[in-house]
């Protein structure tokens, strides 16, 4: 038990693995089928789960009896194969492409509103710069008026000598002052407004890069923007190169580990003609408790005349000594019988059966192939032997 255990351990390794692969890549095809047929789905997701299980078994079918069964159905489980390999890989494709087109539709949508946000920075952008040239326009008003100064005149005055009269002019002073008074409140003014406009431009700003380091667009789709931008391709050309380098590994690898843990457990569980498994006729034999018993001499075999020989039975042998010259009896006769006489197989009648000849090789193995012969019985035969050399 325990050695059919250890020999099975692999094969089972291999078999838990083809079912993990087999079972993702059938949920995913369920999934993705289920999706492209929305009206059916329930129906959709029967037909491609029993669709499923039947590639696994076809799979197991064709290893098992690739040489025995029917050529025409042979072929037609071949195809069938095939073309349910291409339906699980199309199902693959429809469930990872649609996983795809929603994250690329948040990230379209980020964009657009990205791109909404820019648009309207850059009309506060053109506000801050006008308010900004019209303050310094202020500005440079102010400066001007403010140099504005008090100047002398001379007025006619009959007491005056001479009839003129020095005299300073205050006029544009007043009207510089009220001017300046004017850019000032008109200062005040543009001020407010560009305030407004700079804290709505920054407002916007902060909006703008929130987006563009959403956690979730740039998670998920970071690197296929990263490689876009790398080399040169467009996003959904990149995700299509990838999804089909998946689908052509995904479900050919569920079909290739079925085939190769039947493979496995027919290697390890493999029996020779004599119904003995291969892997334990290599096996050191378990130490019984008389195997430190004497075995026959060379000296009894030579004393004894074969046709003198009786030997006891088990009842009757009470020591060691005596167990050793029974077995020294009997392999004497045994060496005697093999030395002269020719063995053959007979029919009921003491005649010479004729030797079975190969009709066909069953299945092939590394060494040794199962061969069918005509007497209707399949043994395990030599890939070297002269028989098929000679046959087949």
């Amino acid at each position: 038990m325990i050695k059919k255990l250890q020999r099975n351990i692999f094969p089972t390794i291999i078999a838990l693995s083809a079912l993990s692969v087999s079972g993702s890549a059938a949920f995913y095809s369920v999934s993705g089928l289920s999706k492209l047929f929305a009206g059916a789905s329930l129906e959709v997701i029967i037909m491609a789960g029993s669709l499923e299980v039947a590639k696994l078994v076809i799979a197991s079918l064709l290893y098992q009896y690739w040489n025995t069964i029917n050529k025409l159905l042979r072929a037609y489980l071949s195809i069938a194969a095939v073309v349910l390999v291409l339906i699980t890989s199309m199902g693959i494709y429809g469930f990872l492409s649609a996983a795809y087109q929603e994250t690329y539709q948040k990230l379209v949508v980020n964009q657009n509103q990205i791109e909404f946000l820019e648009n309207k920075a850059k009309f506060y952008e053109d506000d801050v710069t006008r308010y900004d040239e019209e303050l310094e326009r202020i500005s440079g008003n102010i400066s001007t008026l403010s140099n504005a100064k008090a100047t002398s005149i001379q007025v006619r005055d009959t007491s005056a000598v001479g009839g003129l009269r020095s005299t300073v002019s205050t006029a544009e002073l007043r009207l510089a002052q009220s001017r300046i008074r004017v850019e000032e409140e008109n200062r005040k003014e543009v001020n407010a407004k560009r305030t407004v406009a700079a804290d709505s431009l920054q407002t916007i700003k902060l909006d703008i890069l929130k987006l563009e380091n959403d956690s979730d667009t740039v998670g998920e789709l970071g690197p296929l923007q990263y490689l876009s931008g790398l080399t040169g391709t467009p996003m959904d050309k990149i995700i299509n190169i990838l999804l089909l380098v998946i689908i052509f590994v995904f479900d050919p690898l569920a079909i290739s580990l079925v085939i190769a843990a039947n493979f496995a457990f027919d290697i390890a569980n493999r029996k020779n003609l004599y119904g003995e498994v291969e892997n334990d006729l290599y096996s050191e034999p378990k130490k019984k408790d008389n195997d430190n018993w004497p075995r026959a001499s060379q000296n009894h075999l030579d004393e004894w005349d074969v046709d003198d020989i009786e030997v006891k039975d088990a009842e009757e042998i009470s020591d060691k000594k005596e167990f050793q010259k029974e077995i020294d009896k009997i392999e004497k006769v045994v060496k005697a019988n093999i030395d002269t006489e020719d063995w053959k197989v007979v029919d009921e009648n003491d005649k010479p059966l004729p030797e079975p000849k190969p009709v066909k090789i069953v299945q092939k193995g590394p060494s040794q192939h199962r061969v069918l012969f005509n007497d209707g019985k399949q043994r395990k035969v030599s890939k070297d032997d002269d028989i098929i050399k000679r046959y087949l």
